[in-house]
C-alpha cells in the first residue's frame, strides 16, 4: 500500500540540491567558539564580528586581485549563537578561500535545499483524556514544542487557546513576528511563537512571490499546519474530511504550546535557514524540536540537521525527526545521528475501503477517499492504448480522447503525476470513474486520495488480475465505497518508510528508533490550499488526510512533550529511552508487526526500531538509558573523527582523552548494534550499558534474552538489584559467534529484556556480518 506520502515530498526533490549561482554560492561556515566568545567581549556581540570578518576577506580577495575591487561583496545572512557557532553567507569562491585564512575557521559547508519528509491516532495509541498520561495534572504544564516546517494558518480552530488559562511560559523569549498577512494578534496562549527564515531560500530560488506564498509564518502549503496540529492541536469535534475519518480531533499533547519557523517553501528548506529557525527555537525557549524535514546522507561532521540537533540537545531540548520516506529500499534512512529521535511511519488500523467488481464475478479491494455516491454503475471500462495517446495509461493531460473516456471507467497506471490529477484528467476527458493501479514494484501499499470523481486504488495482484480481465470482450465494473472501518491488523510498516541501516556510521547504533502512525493521517489544513494540492483542484477542507514519516514524526513530538510535561527533570535522552524501551512489535492481533514492503513474513529492527511507540507504558518505563551531551563527543572520538570535523560538531571546544579505548558500541544506547567480519568465524564484542532507576524504589530485575541466530549472548550480571530511585548500574552484554553462519542473511535480531513484576525494558540487537 503506498499512501499519498506527505506533499512536499511530492513536490520537492527526493534528493538534496547544492544552493549555487555561477561562481557564488551559500556556505553555514562553522567557526570556534573559543575564538568568537573572545571577540564578544571586544566587539559587543558575534554578528558584528562576522560582518568584520566579511569585510576582511573583501580586502584580501582584491589584494589577490591586483587591487582590484571584487565584483560582488560577500552577504551575510545569518549568524549562529547557539545550535551551531558560525554565520551563513553568500561567498565566492574566492571570498572562500580567504575566509579559511580567518582565525578561528573550521570548516565551511555549502547550503543546499531539503525536502519535508489527528482524529483518531491517541485512541490507536491508547491514550485516554483524565486518565494514565492525560490526566490534567500532566496535560496542565508550560511544554512548548517548536516546529521548523512550512509555517502555519494561525485561524485554524486547532490553533485557538479556549480554555488555555495559563499564562504563556515566563521562560518564553520568542515573539510573533510580522509580515505578509501575518500580525503580533495571530499569536495567543496556544500558538505563542511564530518566525519565518528564508534569506537563503530566496538567494536560491529568487524573491519569494507573495501572490502565492508569504513572507511571514503563514502557510501557504499545508505541511507545517498539519504537522503542528498533530502534535500539539486543540481538541475539534467533529472533525473529518468530506465526512470519513470522523470525530474529535486533537494534537498528542493537545495543551502543549505551539512555535512555528517558518523554514520551507515550495521548492524546500534551505539549510541556512533551518539551522537559523533551530538556533533561534533553542533561544527562544523550545523543550521540544519536531523536524519533518529530510535531505541526503552525510557523515555527521557534514550533515547540518545533525550538527544543529546536537546543539539543541546540549541545551536541554529533545529533538524528533523524520526517518525519510525512501522505503522500502535498505540504507535510505536519514535523520540518523544517535542524538535524533528517527521515527519511521505505520498505519492504524483505520482504512477507508472501496470495493471493485469486474463483470466476471471477481471482487477486489482497494481504497478511496473519494465523498460522492456510494457506488457507481457497472459501466464498462478502458485502458492505455484504447483511450489515447502512447502515454494514456499514466492519464496524463492531453493524452486521453473524449471520444473513448466519455462515460467509462478509465484504467490509469501509477506514476508521472499524483492520482488526484489523474482522476481529473479522467473527469476532464468525460470519463465517469477511474481505477488507479499499483505495478508489481509498487506492491500492495495503497494511496487514499481525495479523488474528484469515483476512483479507487488497487495493489499489484488486483492490478495483476484487472489487466488480464480487460483484454475480453465488453469488460465491465463497478466501485463501492465504505467510508471508514476500523479494525485491521495493525500496525503495518509503511511500504514508503525509510529502512536502516544507515549508511552513514552504519551499524553504530539501529536506526529508525520507533516507528507511529503515519498512514492516513487527518489534521489541520489551510482552507486556502487543496486537499490534494493541485493548482486544478478549487475544493476547500479544515482538515486533511496525508501520509509520510513528516507525519509520524510529529506524533513522537507530542508525546514527547506529554513525558516532558509528566517528568520535567527527566533529560532529552531519557524521554527517548523510555519510548524506546517500551515500545512494542506485536500487533492488535498478538502477531508479529508486518512489513508491507518486504516479502517476509515480519518486520525487523531496521525497519521500526524498537518497535511502536507506547505512550502509557513509555510514562512509567522503569529504567531508563540516560546520555549526557559528553557521552555524545566521546562517541564522536570513538568513529574516529578528526580534530577538524569534531570541532565542526563542538565548535572546536573540546578534544578527544588520550590513553583511552573508546569503542561506539559503549555509547549508554537503548538497543544493541554489533559489528562481526564476514569472513571471521572468531567473532565478539563485549558492550557497557549503565541504567537508571526512574521506576519502584525497591526492585530487582532479571535478564532474559532473545539470542540472534549463531549468536550467543551473556549479560553479566544477570541480575540487576535497586534500593532507590536514581539508583544507576550497569552491567556487560558479551556477544559471541557460534562457529559458521547457519543462514545466509547478513543480519540476525534479537533483544534483552530486564524483567521486573512491574516492567519489561526491552532494547533490540542487530548482528551484522560485513
Amino acid at each position: 500500500m503506498m499512501y499519498r506520502i506527505s506533499l512536499l515530498l511530492v513536490v520537492f526533490t527526493a534528493a538534496a540540491i547544492s544552493i549555487a549561482s555561477e561562481d557564488t554560492a551559500t556556505y553555514v561556515v562553522h567557526m570556534d567558539k573559543a575564538q568568537t566568545t573572545a571577540l564578544d567581549n571586544m566587539l559587543g556581540d558575534s554578528k558584528k564580528w562576522y560582518e568584520s570578518v566579511m569585510d576582511s576577506i573583501t580586502e584580501f580577495s582584491a589584494e589577490e586581485d591586483g587591487g582590484e575591487e571584487a565584483a560582488s561583496a560577500p552577504e551575510l545572512l545569518y549568524s549562529y549563537e547557539t545550535a551551531i557557532t558560525g554565520f551563513a553567507a553568500r561567498l565566492s569562491t574566492k571570498q572562500l578561500e580567504s575566509l579559511k585564512k580567518v582565525e578561528g575557521f573550521l570548516s565551511a559547508i555549502p547550503d543546499e535545499l531539503l525536502s519535508l519528509q489527528t482524529t483518531y491516532s491517541p485512541q490507536f495509541l491508547g491514550l485516554k483524556f483524565g486518565k494514565g498520561l492525560l490526566t490534567s495534572h500532566n496535560l496542565a504544564n508550560d511544554v512548548i514544542i517548536g516546529f521548523v516546517d512550512s509555517g502555519i494558518w494561525p485561524e485554524h480552530p486547532s490553533f485557538k487557546d479556549g480554555g488555555m488559562t495559563r499564562r504563556v511560559p515566563l521562560k518564553w523569549k520568542g515573539v510573533c513576528e510580522e509580515g505578509t498577512k501575518f500580525t503580533t494578534r495571530k499569536c495567543n496562549k496556544k500558538l505563542i511563537g511564530a518566525r519565518a527564515f528564508f534569506k537563503g531560500y530566496e538567494a536560491a530560488a529568487g524573491k519569494i512571490d507573495e501572490k502565492s506564498d508569504f513572507r511571514s509564518a503563514r502557510d501557504s502549503i499545508g505541511h507545517g499546519t498539519h504537522t503542528a496540529s498533530t502534535a500539539a492541536g486543540h481538541m475539534i469535534a467533529g472533525a473529518s474530511l468530506f465526512g470519513m475519518a470522523s470525530g474529535i480531533a486533537a494534537g498528542m499533547s493537545c495543551t502543549a504550546r505551539i512555535a512555528a519557523y517558518k523554514a520551507c517553501f515550495a521548492s524546500g528548506c534551505a539549510t541556512s535557514d533551518v539551522l537559523a529557525a533551530i538556533d533561534q527555537a533553542v533561544v527562544d525557549g523550545v523543550d521540544v524540536l519536531s523536524l519533518s524535514i529530510g535531505g541526503s546522507l552525510k557523515r555527521y561532521y557534514a550533515d547540518l540537521m545533525a550538527i544543529a540537533s546536537l546543539g539543541a540537545v546540549q541545551h536541554g531540548v529533545f529533538v524528533a525527526a523524520a526517518a525519510g520516506n525512501s522505503g522500502p529500499y535498505s540504507s535510505t534512512v536519514v535523520n540518523s545521528a544517535p542524538w535524533m529521535m528517527t521515527v519511521a511511519a505505520s498505519t492504524t488500523d483505520r482504512i477507508f475501503p472501496a470495493t471493485v467488481n469486474l463483470g466476471n464475478g471477481e471482487s477486489f479491494d482497494g481504497e478511496s477517499l473519494y465523498s460522492g455516491t456510494s457506488s457507481t454503475d457497472q459501466l464498462p471500462f478502458v485502458y492505455s492504448e484504447s483511450v489515447g495517446g502512447e502515454r494514456a495509461k499514466y492519464c496524463i493531460s492531453g493524452t486521453l480522447s473524449p471520444d473513448l473516456v466519455k462515460g467509462k471507467i478509465v484504467v490509469c497506471e501509477r506514476g508521472m503525476n499524483k492520482g488526484v490529477e489523474k482522476g481529473q484528467v479522467v473527469k476532464m476527458a468525460g470519463g465517469a470513474g477511474m481505477l488507479l493501479l499499483n505495478t508489481e514494484s509498487q506492491g500492495e501499499e495503497l494511496r487514499a486520495d481525495p479523488h474528484v470523481l469515483p476512483a479507487a486504488a488497487l495493489g499489484a495482484s488486483a492490478a495483476k488480475s484487472i489487466r488480464n480481465y480487460i483484454k475480453s470482450k465488453n469488460p465491465t465494473a463497478s466501485i463501492v465505497f465504505k467510508g471508514t472501518t476500523l479494525g485491521k491488523p495493525a500496525p503495518v510498516m509503511a511500504s514508503f518508510s525509510s529502512r536502516g541501516p544507515a549508511l552513514v556510521e552504519p551499524y553504530n547504533v539501529i536506526k529508525p528508533d520507533v516507528t507511529a502512525p503515519g498512514v492516513n493521517i487527518l489534521a489541520a489544513w489551510p482552507q486556502t490550499v487543496s486537499p490534494s494540492n493541485t493548482k486544478t483542484d478549487n475544493r476547500s477542507v479544515l482538515f486533511n488526510v496525508i501520509s509520510g514519516t513528516s507525519m509520524s514524526c510529529p506524533h513522537v513530538s507530542g508525546l514527547a512533550a506529554i513525558i516532558k510535561g509528566a517528568h520535567q527533570d527527566w533529560s532529552p535522552a531519557a524521554i527517548k529511552s523510555a519510548l524506546m524501551t517500551t515500545a512494542y512489535i506485536l500487533d492488535n492481533k498478538n502477531s508479529p508487526i508486518a512489513d508491507i514492503g518486504s516479502d517476509t513474513p515480519s518486520a525487523t529492527p531496521f525497519v521500526y526500531g524498537s518497535g511502536h511507540v507506547d505512550p502509557e507504558r513509555a510514562s512509567n518505563p522503569g529504567l531508563v538509558y540516560d546520555i549526557s551531551y559528553e557521552d555524545y563527543l566521546y562517541y564522536l572520538c570513538s568513529i574516529q573523527y578528526s580534530s577538524t570535523e569534531l570541532g565542526t560538531l563542538t565548535r572546536g571546544n573540546f578534544s578527544c582523552p588520550t590513553g583511552t579505548v573508546l569503542q561506539a558500541g559503549d555509547l549508554n544506547y537503548p538497543s544493541f548494534a554489533v559489528l562481526f567480519d564476514g569472513s571471521s568465524l572468531n567473532n565478539s564484542a563485549t558492550y557497557k550499558r549503565t541504567v537508571t532507576n526512574v521506576g519502584y524504589a525497591t526492585t530487582t530485575y532479571v535478564a532474559q534474552v532473545h539470542e540472534p541466530e549463531d549468536v550467543s549472548v551473556i549479560v553479566e550480571p544477570k541480575v540487576l538489584k535497586f534500593k532507590q530511585r536514581g539508583q544507576k548500574l550497569s552491567y556487560k552484554v558479551n556477544f559471541v559467534q557460534l562457529g559458521e553462519k547457519s543462514s545466509s542473511s547478513d543480519t540476525s535480531f534479537g533483544a534483552l529484556v530486564w524483567e521486573a513484576s512491574k516492567y519489561k525494558v526491552r532494547s533490540p540487537i542487530a548482528v551484522t556480518w560485513l
